[in-house]
């Protein structure tokens, strides 16, 4: 990655952006953002860099919450992100449930190659950011980079994969200072 060109960056959204839960994070009153990650995701907006999620969402497939939930937990996510001088771009998210055998759930490469398509993005010269194993393989199958962060189920992603081939980062904050240094 050439770090004086802008780079189109695709975050995973729970355990990336906001805090996650094992009971999944079904409305916009769970939806708990992390507090560097959203100063992170300001920081690389204000740098010229493009922001995207790719977000697996069984809980709409589960019946947890409604498609409406999610889209009113975005809107929370936006104006948090909008009032800290960052952007999200786009949002591609995977309503389906594991068993669906989707095109789009991480890890395989669908949530990638859409925003791709809509956004004009060139995924070889990407960077994704995940809490999972299923993050960087999405990443890996489109020639992306990936990072690591140790957030949400990051520590357990290092902990099963001891010595993973991807630069790994406490926090977004400690992956967007690398990007912008």
């Amino acid at each position: 990655m050439d770090k004086n060109q802008p780079i189109n960056i695709i975050l995973d959204r729970d355990g990336v952006i906001n805090l996650d839960s094992d009971e999944y994070v079904k409305s916009p009153d769970e939806w708990l953002p992390i507090d560097s990650s959203i100063q992170a995701i300001a920081l690389l907006h204000k740098a010229g860099h493009r922001i995207f999620v790719a977000t697996n969402q069984s809980g709409i497939g589960r019946g947890y919450y409604t498609t409406n939930i999610l889209h009113e937990m975005h809107q929370k996510m936006h104006s948090i992100i909008h009032q800290a001088g960052g952007k999200i771009t786009d949002i591609a998210f995977c309503p389906h449930a594991p068993e669906d055998n989707c095109a789009c759930r991480k890890p395989k490469a669908g949530l990638l190659k859409d925003l791709a398509i809509r956004n004009s993005i060139d995924l070889k010269k990407a960077l994704v950011i995940g809490d999972s194993l299923r993050d960087l393989q999405a990443a890996d199958k489109v020639g992306a980079n990936a990072f690591l962060v140790l957030t949400g189920r990051g520590k357990k992603t290092q902990r099963d994969n001891p010595s993973p081939p991807y630069k790994i980062y406490k926090n977004l904050y400690d992956a967007s200072q690398a990007i912008l240094s």
